[in-house]
């Protein structure tokens, strides 16, 4: 808890990382006392560190790394070692019901009567468009084929999307607008190999503490990397950067712009790879022309010495990795920074070799699989909603009409699908494993919606949480290790999480629950067969990896026992890679052939689509397409009533809505409840010292926390997202987000917004927040009051 990231083992440039074995058993166990150790990956960040889970007296009672997996070498985070521990606390055991205004306990069968009963009743009085689907992206590859299954060749709607969209929907968009299809490039193993690291709007130190954990490795063996780090914080990753660039939040494609005409001006360009390789050079040459050091150092507010150094170091590097998150993800450009960010290495040739890759990183777990198994905005396998011969190909996959199949517009986001089922036209809604009512931007909003007589809403979930107390029916169900899947981590590894133990109670997995749904609302396909035809985990994944044939995920080479045997396995995993695939696009030639490709594009200012024929027009054929657009300011921008910039974010200690994490004590004692973050001259002019109380307020509420004196840019206020309202105190930093979203991906803005703030009363302490991370107090002798 305190040395987060372990005990470094150096090593160079070329070596392979060096494996080390974390372990947590609890208190009173020995490893004599384990009956088992039963093989999965860790669900608590968008790593997917391959583990064993330990079992005695049908209770898990620890868990380590495994030295031979790809992705960890062996090493766990603070929350993966911990984390599962909060499965064994306040667990749901059994259905609720709501009944004069109150939930009950009630059983499987009276709960899913209802369930069906108004889901068919909306489907015979409105039609499939009533009916909408947000999920987390923390299920399994198994869960959300099934749904996607029973959504979109089932019912026939397009109102499906999963929190995903909160954090990774901008990674998929912007592989889709540069290269044509969703999925990640490089590998984590480039780390190894590169020469300079670039981290856009990305504290891996906190949401990805393994990879960090590599990265330190190289940093402090022989000939390391040099560093590159954006972002408005002092984070750890930014006490090691070469380069610092803490830019005012909201000004991503101002630097990127920057970036890229630099890159151009001094002569970086690798010619002949951009000749080979791409389209859009010169249109790209003529967006950048004006956008200098110089313009976008008085935008980001960083010299523009710093800005001409970073390029320096991505032009002079010969091997760059970049990462790219949330800090550009969840903002009004996202998809024109992030696919900046994919421009950088295609203008100097550095995608397909070892230490020369992209990572445009998820914030969650599995959300990879939302997106590839069509639970979010794509159509399962990567298929094109607009290419009529990608939707007939999913129809004879599960043997429908091709016209049930909703393709005659794109996809609905779950900002969409809010706005619908607060307007009553979604009468329907069923949230699997995700929290929005602390999660969504703008939470006043969202608990009306949610709490409405408009929606009848369904919730799956584990836990009694501020959602579940505004549903309709909530159903228990099975979590990590409780249930067997697969799930995929951000560079393509496949896992498979064995089952280790059985549920609390009347819990059940999600697959079951979806299966259970279908077969009573009687979905069957066009021979009469039941719809999905299957009804376990590993025929599911027998089905899935038919609907990945051919398409650039492919799964067809994987199997339960070679995941078993080997552990985690990058797609695409066929006969042609029969041991997976480390680095997509190796040969130049990218998934942009119309015949294949996932998407046509859109404007990056508007969002518009480009046509099949506007596509075609341009004759791509296997290349890359750079694009990028002017930058803009932001939706809400810093005016007299509200002077500062708000920006949310995590902490390494604890997992998104704290559901899990806050009844691990280790996790929840290291971060026991909000702080907000002032700079030393914001504390300064409000008169507020450390620990103060304050009330920040926007345009939409207020929340109320200690203040935490760090090293924020000055006119930055940050606030962890984690925490939802505490009994009468308002603490969720949700609700003073903004109801805007970048037009491609869809990703609400939660990095700017508005606000002022104001001192409440003197504390009597420092802010509960940690000190051994980008929280860290300006006034070192400050140690958290929580360990």
């Amino acid at each position: 808890m305190v040395e987060i990231w372990g005990e470094r083992t150096p090593y160079a440039s070329g070596d392979a990382w060096p494996d080390r074995v974390d372990q947590f058993l609890v208190d009173g166990v020995a490893e004599s006392d384990v009956e088992s150790w039963v093989r999965g990956a860790c669900l608590l960040c968008s790593n997917g560190c391959g583990v064993e889970v330990a079992v005695a007296g049908g209770r898990i009672v620890g868990i380590r790394g495994r030295a031979e997996d790809r992705v960890n070498h062996g090493r766990m985070g603070p929350k993966g070692l911990y984390g599962w521990q909060g499965q064994q606390h306040d667990r749901l055991t059994a259905p609720l019901i709501r009944q004069g205004g109150r939930l009950v306990e009630t059983d499987w069968e009276t709960a899913m009567s209802a369930v069906v009963e108004r889901s068919r009743n909306l489907l015979d009085t409105k039609g499939p468009l009533s009916h909408g689907f947000f999920t987390s992206g923390q299920l399994m590859i198994e869960e959300f084929y099934t749904l996607a299954t029973i959504g979109k060749g089932g019912i026939g709607t397009p109102h499906m999307d999963g929190n995903t969209r909160l954090c990774t929907a901008t990674a998929a968009t912007a592989f889709g607008e540069s290269f044509g299809c969703d999925g990640q490039p490089g590998s984590y193993t480039d780390v190894d190999d590169c020469d300079a690291l670039f981290l856009f709007g990305h504290n891996v130190a906190e949401t990805q503490t393994v990879l960090w954990a590599r990265m330190l490795d190289r940093l402090d063996g022989p000939n390391p990397p040099r560093l590159v780090c954006v972002d408005p914080r002092r984070t750890k990753v930014a006490e090691r950067a070469t380069v610092h660039l803490p830019i005012r939040n909201g000004t991503n494609l101002a630097l990127m712009n920057a970036l890229v005409h630099q890159l151009i001006a001094v002569g970086y360009v690798d010619r002949e790879y951009v000749a080979a390789h791409t389209v859009g050079y010169d249109e790209l040459a003529a967006a950048t022309a004006d956008a200098t050091p110089e313009w976008a150092a008085e935008i980001c507010g960083v010299p523009a010495a710093d800005i001409v150094a970073a390029a320096d170091v991505f032009g002079t590097s010969d091997r760059v990795v970049s990462t790219c998150s949330m800090g550009f993800y969840q903002s009004h450009q996202a998809t024109a920074a992030a696919c900046q960010v994919n421009n950088l290495h295609l203008l100097r040739g550095m995608l397909g070799r070892p230490g020369a890759g992209i990572l445009q990183m998820n914030g969650q777990p599995s959300a990879e699989n939302n997106r590839e198994a069509g639970c979010g905005p794509a159509l399962p396998g990567f298929r094109n909603w607009g290419n009529a011969e990608h939707v007939e190909e999913l129809a004879r996959l599960w043997n429908v009409d091709p016209l049930v199949i909703p393709h005659w517009s794109p996809p609905t986001d779950a900002n969409a699908m809010f706005r619908y089922a607060e307007q009553g036209s979604i009468g329907f809604l069923w949230i699997a494993g995700t929290n929005p009512a602390v999660s969504m931007p703008n939470l006043n909003r969202i608990r009306r919606i949610l709490s409405g007589n408009q929606c009848f809403v369904v919730v799956s979930d584990a836990y009694r949480t501020e959602t579940t107390e505004l549903a309709d029916v909530v159903l228990p169900v099975a979590l990590w290790a409780e249930k067997t899947g697969t799930f995929t981590n951000v560079d393509r590894t496949v896992h498979l999480q064995e089952k280790a133990i059985e549920p609390p109670g009347q819990a059940r997995s999600d697959l079951d629950v979806w299966i259970d749904y279908a077969r009573r609302l009687g979905l069957a396909d066009r021979d009469g067969g039941p719809l999905p035809a299957w009804d376990t985990p590993e025929a599911a994944f027998e089905a899935w990896k038919a609907a990945t044939v051919g398409r650039p995920c492919d799964y067809s080479g994987l199997s339960y026992q070679q995941l078993h045997d080997v552990g985690g396995i990058q797609w695409p995993c066929n006969d042609t890679a029969p041991a997976g695939t480390e680095r997509l696009y190796t040969d130049g030639v990218f998934v942009t052939d119309r015949a294949r490709c996932e998407t046509y594009g859109h404007d990056l200012a508007t969002g518009a689509g480009v046509s099949a024929e506007q596509y075609s027009a341009r004759r791509i054929d296997g290349r890359a397409i750079l694009k990028t657009t002017g930058y803009q300011p932001a939706y809400e921008v810093p005016d007299e009533q509200f002077p500062l910039r708000f920006t949310t974010g995590r902490t390494v200690f604890h997992w998104h809505t704290r559901t899990k994490t806050k009844r691990a004590r280790q996790l929840q004692d290291a971060a026991p409840s909000m702080w907000v973050e002032l700079s030393t001259q914001d504390a300064a002019r409000l008169g507020v010292g450390e620990g103060d109380i304050v009330r920040v307020t926007s345009r939409r509420g207020a929340i109320q926390a200690p203040a935490r004196i760090s090293h924020v840019r000055e006119g930055t206020v940050f606030a962890p997202w984690h925490y939802g309202d505490s009994g009468f105190v308002e603490t969720a930093a949700n609700d003073l987000t903004i109801t805007a979203w970048d037009p491609i991906s869809k990703q609400p803005e939660f990095k700017v917004a508005a606000v002022n703030v104001q001192l409440i009363r003197h504390g009597d302490g420092p802010a509960p927040a940690p000190t051994n991370t980008a929280s860290a107090p300006v006034d070192a002798t400050i140690t958290n009051p929580g360990r």
